[in-house]
């Protein structure tokens, strides 16, 4: 099982409409609340990663663990119980089964009034379907998802979900669930076998009658190193997570992944080769977007590549990064049943100075929509120590569209074909910022770099069919089996446009 699986696996079930309460039962057999704070959850991270990793609990009768996805589907929490319900309060919440491959356990905790109570599974609050039944009353659960109103102030839609290691998602107003973000990386795409922290607790704080945000904390544990986050989420036209992560490592991490997204991308204009679909194009993210410590703004269009790549863009005290869908456009892939024109982008903003380090791409190959096969996150350049505390701070923004440097024009579209004499001919189409107000006759210049190879033929002109204005270049690579590419829009003023960068393979 692939990672896009376990992920749909949870994500995709049917929204249930919701009713009734029920938790007065659950709390009142929970016993007595332990007082709670925010240093509560770091503390207990600490206190783990001064001892020997345990594996998370992940024991479950025989007939829950064996089942397949689809019975596992079967299993649904009673929407009559959701947390909050009968209440009134801005945020509601369901919880999952454990089952299928979700056998982990996740301690649920309710706060409220500096008091932390242990929520009580009981087989009551779930519909087993086909499922079998269990016995037990306290296998606990495998994570939980949160409601609010975000597209209809009648109806709470849900906006985020915590499922499967240490993954999460989240959508925004009128976008539906895409990739997905992580608490942590370890060893991804090293070559050797990547560790996956999970999420073994989480502490929920009841809001306020009318509150626009609710707060979550997490504990997480792996092999390498445990660790304590803070979520204050914000539903809306963005969903913002607010987050503060702590790191405790047992040992030096030296392959970490801060603030980790994860995306599938299958196919687009640039590498059709081999695909036999009725559909432009299959994404959740087209590319990924940097605005670096120096102030530049760069866009690196996605590639599925014949075989796994690594990119690492140096920079210091970052300003920002994400992968994003830009393709905003029914038509743009004319799926009537994914809907990819609604997957959310996600941008990562640090908060205070994350030093020296890179922003890491890595494109794995895939030869469907089912796996999720790009991942992006910070790398410090110096590795973790163990022993120590070790924090940063980030806003994540689920979102449609960003804004970061508006006088500049954003890359649409990255378009590659076959140019004359075996060259390639590469075509972006550019549109926004300073761009808008240039005359047609007005004459700036595409400046093209090639790390081998040859360029030739660099133009630029406006684009009466959309409005914009288009680069090309052709690129004649020779016998170079890899080019990386740059190119960027100037006149006499400066850059009218960000920073293209592409990674060319024969």
């Amino acid at each position: 099982m692939q990672r896009r699986e376990l992920l749909q696996a949870g994500l995709t079930l049917p929204l249930a409409a919701l009713a009734g309460g029920g938790w007065l039962q659950a709390l009142a057999a929970a016993g007595p609340a332990q007082r709670f704070d925010a240093g509560t959850v770091p503390a207990l991270a600490r206190a783990l990663a001064a001892k020997a990793y345990r594996p998370a609990d992940a024991d479950l009768p025989e007939a829950l663990a064996r089942i397949k996805y689809d019975t596992w589907r079967d299993i649904r929490f009673d929407s009559a119980q959701a947390l909050w319900k009968k209440d009134g309060l801005p945020f509601q919440v369901q919880f999952f089964h454990r089952a299928f491959l979700f056998k982990h356990r996740v301690d649920m905790h309710l706060v409220h009034g500096g008091q932390a109570t242990p929520v009580v599974y009981r087989p009551q609050m779930f519909d087993f379907g086909k499922a079998p039944k269990p016995a037990q009353d306290d296998l606990g659960f495998a994570g939980f998802r949160l409601h609010a109103p975000i597209n209809r102030k009648d109806y709470f839609d849900e906006v985020c979900a915590f499922l499967g290691a240490s993954y999460f998602r989240a959508v925004a107003k009128d976008l539906l669930y895409g990739l997905s973000a992580r608490g942590l990386a370890l060893n991804t795409g090293a070559g050797g076998d990547e560790e996956f922290p999970v999420f073994t607790g989480f502490w929920i704080e009841q809001p306020a009658a009318g509150a626009k945000q609710i707060v979550v904390h997490a504990l997480m544990d792996s092999p390498s190193v445990a660790g304590a986050l803070r979520f204050a989420i914000t539903p809306g036209t963005q969903t913002v997570f607010d987050t503060q992560l702590r790191l405790y490592p047992r040992v030096a991490l030296d392959r970490v992944g801060i603030a980790p997204l994860t995306s599938m991308y299958h196919f687009d204009a640039t590498d059709r080769v081999g695909i036999d679909d009725f559909r432009p194009a299959v994404h959740d993210s087209d590319g990924l977007a940097m605005h670096n410590g120096a102030g530049e703004q760069i866009w690196r269009p996605l590639h599925n590549p014949a075989s796994l790549q690594e990119s690492a863009f140096q920079d210091r005290s970052p300003r920002a990064f994400g992968l994003m869908q830009r393709k905003r456009a029914f038509a743009d892939y004319a799926d009537s049943e994914a809907h990819y024109e609604r997957r959310p982008s996600l941008w990562v903003e640090p908060v205070g100075d994350w030093g020296e380090g890179a922003v890491h791409l890595i494109e794995i190959p895939t030869k469907d929509e089912y796996h999720d096969n790009m991942v992006a996150f910070w790398r410090p350049r110096a590795p973790l120590a163990a022993g120590r505390e070790h924090r940063f701070d980030y806003r994540l923004h689920w979102c449609a569209e960003h804004a970061w440097a508006p006088t500049l024009a954003t890359v649409r579209r990255t378009r590659i074909g076959a140019g004359g004499d075996g060259a390639r001919l590469v075509v972006i189409d550019l549109d926004g910022g300073r761009l808008r107000a240039l005359a047609a006759d007005a004459q700036p210049r595409a400046v093209v770099w090639a790390s081998s190879g040859r360029v030739v033929n660099a133009l630029a002109h406006a684009n009466a069919g959309t409005g914009g204005w288009r680069m090309s270049f052709e690129l004649q690579p020779g016998d170079a089996r890899v080019v990386e590419l740059r190119a960027v829009l100037e006149d006499a003023r400066g850059p009218l446009s960000e920073t293209w960068l592409y990674r060319w393979t024969a």
